[in-house]
């Protein structure tokens, strides 16, 4: 059985989406910026907005790109880069669209870049969800041909053909131990080979609401890269040794992760947005918008306030700024392209859930 997975399945049936050996020392760009203590008005922190004319998502999304510096300027001494999609699941509509994937492999391909499409689904009806309910799997058995079928299913698999780039499936494979600096709930984290050896990933969500974060965009949208064959999806685990450490709105989880990549380019799909009860059980609205930047936190605290959410209700935020990370206000980001008070439009907010509330009816299920 391979049906349509809804959020409501999840919360019905007692799962979730979202969280759910060598040893190196890898530190993510994020972390190297923060050590080189990168200024409010530094070239990283620009963050551009864009609006989407005439449908046309793929120019939209090259203006972006060219408004931070062009791609030379953006992927400057970097020569792989691994895109990573919001490929929750096997719903479209939950999910990035596949014009923004190929417009940015296209122009990284155009720049002499080494280009891969990387991602760890959550769940997808007929592998680890169906009317038993959802379950936490760590199988390379179904993990493998789950990641295929939601490639194929979402057109991930023709883009990959049509560009010329190959597909990873973050959940199996050779994993490796990487620190997490400042870690909050991990000291340190296992990653896919590929994460590691990549010189720039590029966080390419869809602007959505979340019931658990609030919000999940580029950040957020990195608690794919918890590999299911180590941490098991739905990700309940990860979600719930956070908790234990006193994760607010899975924030420790989410900056943790951040922080052992080398997260150095976010690309928002707000082409359509989600509001309401995200990730998946929101409704869809017309944003018309692309909005990326160099500086993870800086492009989703814009675009968070596009969505008409002030940087201080995002847990995620309020974190990242005890912690040290920058910018602290919306004041000290440079925003290129359109005008923020111009394509704000207030989304309706979630129903949040905490962890600590919710945990004993989530995750308990394993394959």
């Amino acid at each position: 059985m391979r049906g349509h997975l809804t959020r409501r399945d999840f919360l019905a049936e007692g799962g979730r989406l979202a969280l759910g050996v060598a040893s190196v020392g890898v530190t993510g760009l994020w972390g190297e910026a923060m050590g080189q203590g990168l200024s409010s008005t530094s070239q990283a922190d620009a963050v551009s907005i864009v609006r989407i004319r005439n449908g046309g998502i793929d120019a939209a999304v090259e203006e972006a790109i060219d408004l931070l510096g062009g791609m030379e300027t953006v992927a400057r001494g970097k020569e792989r880069i691994l895109l990573k999609p919001n490929l929750v699941s096997d719903q479209s509509f939950a999910t990035t669209r596949p014009e923004v994937v190929e417009t940015l492999a296209r122009l990284m391909k155009k720049a002499g870049k080494d280009v891969s499409i990387g991602e760890g689904s959550s769940a997808a009806g007929g592998f680890n969800a169906g009317p038993d309910g959802v379950f936490r799997v760590r199988k390379v058995s179904v993990l493998d041909p789950m990641q295929k079928y939601i490639f194929e299913r979402l057109g991930y698999t023709d883009l990959a053909k049509r560009v010329g780039v190959p597909l990873v499936n973050l959940h199996v494979g050779e994993m490796v131990t990487v620190k997490v600096p400042g870690g909050l709930a991990y000291d340190e984290v296992q990653l896919h080979r590929s994460l590691v050896d990549t010189d720039l990933l590029c966080s390419v969500p869809m602007m959505k609401t979340h019931t658990l974060a609030t919000v999940t965009l580029g950040m957020k949208n990195l608690i794919g890269l918890y590999a299911g064959s180590v941490y098991g999806t739905v990700r309940s685990a990860v979600h719930n040794h956070a908790a234990d450490r006193g994760s607010p709105g899975i924030a420790y989880e989410i900056l943790d992760i951040v922080r052992a990549n080398k997260l150095g380019l976010v690309v928002i799909d707000a082409s359509r947005a989600m509001e309401g009860n995200g990730p998946t059980e929101g409704t869809l609205v017309d944003m018309g918008l692309i909005i990326a930047g160099m500086n993870p936190l800086a492009t989703d605290m814009v675009a968070a306030a596009a969505m008409g959410i002030e940087p201080e209700e995002v847990p995620t935020f309020t974190c990242a700024h005890r912690i040290g990370m920058s910018p602290t206000s919306l004041e000290k980001i440079e925003i290129r392209g359109a005008r923020l008070e111009e394509v704000r439009r207030p989304l309706r907010r979630p129903q949040i859930y905490t962890w600590n509330g919710i945990r004993s009816f989530f995750g308990a299920k394993e394959l």
